[in-house]
């Protein structure tokens, strides 16, 4: 049994659901103290953050991420306990497994390798903890990385372990995020009976024309570091339920999935535009989660790559696809910051599985990073 894998069963024992920590943030302190890491909690609301730091001066590199896993489902379709850590034909299964007490894991134990090799590096190391990435986030990073910012303890590089590998660990790179927009829409009628329509004003069928707009709407082409904007929606309401009453309102929860090339402002005045053309009676609520940012190529993005290559001899693809993470809080204040962790197969689903060879090239590919930039 590795020290990485060790550590992860260790760390998926603890039932740590959002924003519980569950005692995840203090098991790792306990492998931080004895290497000269000073660990400090950082109590926001009902969130336990942590952040630890070893050494005085020089740059610092810091390592992300989240002691916070989602709900299991219903445990009964667990083929094991999901709280339970199991091995099984090479894979280590339990919630959080993949998303992220694997990473954390191999985080702590590349740290432990690296200061044996140099216990006074050039640098400063820092492990920033939240157990609030899978909930609302606002009590978790975004209010430790400020904090840093007051007191000027901003790190100059930042990895966040979020399983951001495909097929194989480090074949992918998360160098960048889209922005996320999120719309809730409010198209008002009048309700009435079916059977007498011109009586009413059926607010499904008013925006009907407005939607196949909005979802056949040509956004932006792109760039070469962006996917095009996307729109989704996700909820629609309308009716009290009685198959005989035509609705009085209609509701619609949608999604921009965005590039630098729309920005939110644009996408909420065009969305508004195509909803008046139609000459809906409507409201728009609108949600701003995430703006898009990207950490070009430079010495962080080139130094990871490389040591990918070093430890699995794969050349690592970067990547601004998939959903927000808790980097778009850090990239506001660190100059660099990626993503990467294990195969994200099988993340926030039953029998949450990582690859444990895969965890130890993982732990192998963050030590890299630390000899590059730190010894």
């Amino acid at each position: 049994m590795s020290a990485t894998l060790d550590l992860a069963q260790a760390l998926i024992a603890h039932p740590s659901v959002t924003p519980e920590d569950a005692g995840c943030q203090e098991l790792i302190c306990a492998h931080l103290r004895p290497q000269g890491f000073r660990c400090e909690t950082l109590q926001f609301g009902a969130v336990r953050n942590l952040w630890a730091v070893h050494g005085e001066a020089g740059p610092l590199l810091a390592f992300a991420g989240h002691t916070d896993v989602v709900p299991t489902g219903p445990e009964e379709a667990w083929i094991s306990p999901p709280f339970q850590p199991s091995v099984r034909e090479g894979r280590l299964y339990g919630r959080g497994a993949a998303d992220m007490k694997g990473s954390l894991a191999a985080m702590v134990s590349a740290i432990a390798t690296f200061l044996a090799r140099h216990p006074a590096p050039r640098g400063r190391i820092g492990l920033l903890l939240t157990s609030d990435e899978e909930g609302p986030a606002v009590d978790g990073t975004v209010r430790v990385i400020e904090a840093l910012a007051r007191r000027g303890e901003i790190p100059d590089w930042c990895i966040v372990g979020e399983p951001t590998s495909e097929r194989a660990v480090g074949d992918v790179i998360k160098n960048g995020r889209r922005g996320s927009l999120s719309g809730t829409l409010t198209v008002r009628g009048i309700q009435g009976h079916v059977a007498y329509p011109y009586k009413a004003a059926n607010p499904v069928h008013l925006a009907a024309p407005a939607l196949a707009n909005l979802v056949t709407e040509h956004w932006d082409e792109g760039s070469a570091e962006f996917p095009p904007t996307t729109f989704q929606i996700s909820n629609v309401h309308a009716g009290t339920g009685a198959g005989n009453v035509i609705p009085g309102t209609l509701t619609v929860q949608f999604n921009f999935r965005f590039n630098p090339a729309s920005p939110a402002e644009r996408l909420r005045q065009r969305t508004e535009e195509i909803l008046a053309q139609h000459g809906l009676d409507f409201t728009v609520k609108w949600t701003l989660g995430a703006e898009p940012f990207l950490t070009p190529p430079g010495l962080l993005v080139e130094t990871v790559r490389a040591a990918v290559f070093e430890v699995t001899g794969r050349e690592a693809v970067c990547s601004t696809t998939g959903g927000t993470s808790d980097a778009r809080f850090l990239a506001r204040h660190c100059p660099q910051v990626i993503e990467l962790g294990p195969v994200n197969a099988s993340i926030h689903q039953i029998d949450e599985w990582v690859d444990v060879a895969e965890l130890d090239q993982l732990t192998a590919i963050y030590a890299q990073v630390l000899e590059r930039l730190l010894a």
